[in-house]
């Protein structure tokens, strides 16, 4: 009957240290005044927000590229191992959760003073050897739930960092495809300067077989000339931007700078379709809001974590083993020893120590609330400004178009006149002094246009970054034993699924 009333007791202290209450706020999700739609959301759109929306482009070139720098950039492997320090986080902070068990073990010599009032044994020799072995345990009783805050707490950092890791995945594809974009609009550039200094060329040399006849002077020469180094200075210039280019995307590639390959050119892309979504949906979509989210439950944890420092702490400890003055005797019945004890401490008077981090906790509560009020807010505005974006770059990119054929028209025209004799070549300097550049804004446009649509896919989220993930390096579990494992992963004993 004692043993099973002991049992029943130690239960009833093991439930009461597990369920106990817990002080400080529960979180609940703040109202968020989303609006009702996007302003400038196109009629034609498509849901597409869970799609690999890269494939789109028809570029398998490209498709290749965001695989490698998902599987090999240096950023995102320091994002994981940042997830994976943040579960060992958890997993110290919850494990006074558990009783603790340890052992210890030691031996000496000692001398006593003779001086002593005290007889000492008979048996007793001076100096002598000494020696324990014992087997300790502990345990801190959560009644009032700080380890449980703390933990909580500790598990929302980690979510959140998590979603560190997922924002960079967003952030990551988007680069890249964004610098490949950029990537082939500088070689569509290059194509126009050396296209047109071959035409160029080609005049300056008809030029001056004109005036070794007598048919032009040398201020028609001049003129054609400056016009050919024109051509000839930019070609140095978007070369340079091309390597800068490529050393960029190389580095988020992981690799080391050097040669990118292609595949097809700014012309040839296909254009994505616009992903639909409502505001709302930014919420469950976007990793950075999620992030902000996150911070703000672990701040509103420690709220309870630092009020819980106000009531009494309740431990329990244990000790078996055995002692002896003769080691030879150390393990036999006479020399075991035990203890067990249970603790109460409880602050009475800090001077502000425990409002003090109380009123810290309610402070960096406040400014995690901003901060996730913030981060919506600017997540509205960016997919505002890339919807916006793309629909005046629709149109920004035909008036482009007519400009540069008008061009080319006035261009020809002029040349005709000036080879029958109606028109000075200043004529047609004139003309193709402005259809170069324009040229050059039509390829920029363009690829801003192609641009305009990876931030959008960016601004709105979507369970593409989930899909993009797979093909990054993913944090592991850590495991202690007799405990359940700390992971991110959905389903597991201390963080829920999402």
């Amino acid at each position: 009957m004692r043993a099973a009333s002991a049992r029943t007791a130690v239960a009833a202290v093991v439930v009461t240290g597990l369920c106990g209450c817990m002080v400080g706020p529960d979180y609940t999700r703040p109202t968020v005044e989303a609006p009702a739609s996007f302003r400038f959301e196109p009629k034609q759109v498509a849901d597409t927000a869970d799609s690999t929306w890269w494939q789109s482009f028809g570029d398998p070139v490209l498709d290749q590229l965001v695989g490698e720098a998902l599987a090999n950039n240096k950023d995102l492997r320091i994002a994981v191992a940042n997830v994976e320090r943040a579960a060992g986080v958890v997993m110290q902070v919850r494990a006074p959760l558990f009783p603790q068990a340890g052992y210890g073990a030691g031996v000496g010599r000692y001398r006593f003073s003779e001086s002593n009032t005290v007889a000492l044994p008979a048996d007793l020799s001076n100096p002598t050897n000494f020696g324990t072995v014992a087997a300790t345990a502990s345990w801190e009783l959560d009644f009032w739930g700080r380890i449980r805050r703390q933990t909580e707490a500790a598990q929302a950092s980690l979510l959140a960092t998590d979603d560190a890791r997922r924002a960079l995945v967003l952030s990551l594809v988007a680069q890249v495809a964004s610098t490949y974009i950029q990537l082939r609009q500088l070689d569509e550039q290059l194509a126009i300067a050396q296209r047109t200094l071959e035409t160029y060329g080609a005049s300056l040399q008809i030029t001056r077989d004109k005036f070794e006849f007598g048919q032009v002077s040398q201020m028609n020469v001049a003129q054609v000339e400056s016009q050919y180094e024109t051509a000839a200075a930019k070609i140095p210039q978007i070369r340079a931007q091309i390597v800068a280019t490529e050393n960029a995307l190389g580095i988020l590639l992981g690799r080391n700078p050097g040669p990118i390959p292609r595949g097809k050119s700014v012309l040839a892309l296909d254009l994505p379709a616009v992903p639909a979504g409502l505001p709302s949906q930014l919420l469950e979509r976007r990793p950075d809001i999620q992030r902000a989210e996150q911070e703000l439950i672990a701040a509103n944890a420690t709220i309870g974590a630092a009020k819980a420092l106000y009531f009494p702490s309740i431990s329990l400890t244990g000790a078996l083993g055995t002692a002896s003055t003769q080691l030879g005797n150390l393990f036999t019945g006479p020399n075991a020893a035990w203890s067990f004890a249970g603790q109460v401490t409880g602050p009475i008077f800090t001077a502000g120590a425990v409002s003090g981090q109380v009123a810290q906790a309610e402070a960096a509560r406040k400014a995690a609330l901003a901060n996730y009020e913030r981060s919506i807010q600017n997540a509205f505005a960016d997919v505002e400004t890339a919807l916006s974006n793309r629909e005046q770059l629709v149109a920004q990119l035909a008036a482009q178009e007519r400009l540069v054929k008008s061009l080319q028209e006035y261009s020809e025209l002029s040349r005709l006149l000036f080879d029958g004799g109606y028109a000075p070549y200043s004529t047609v300097l004139q003309a193709e002094q402005q259809l170069f550049p324009e040229e050059l804004n039509l390829a920029a446009v363009r690829a801003q246009l192609f641009a305009s649509y990876v931030a959008i896919y960016r601004a709105m989220g979507g369970g593409w970054v989930e899909r993009a993930a797979l093909g990054s390096p993913q944090p592991g579990e850590v495991r202690s034993p007799l405990v359940p494992p700390v992971s991110v992963k959905a389903g597991t004993a201390v963080v829920p699924a999402r």
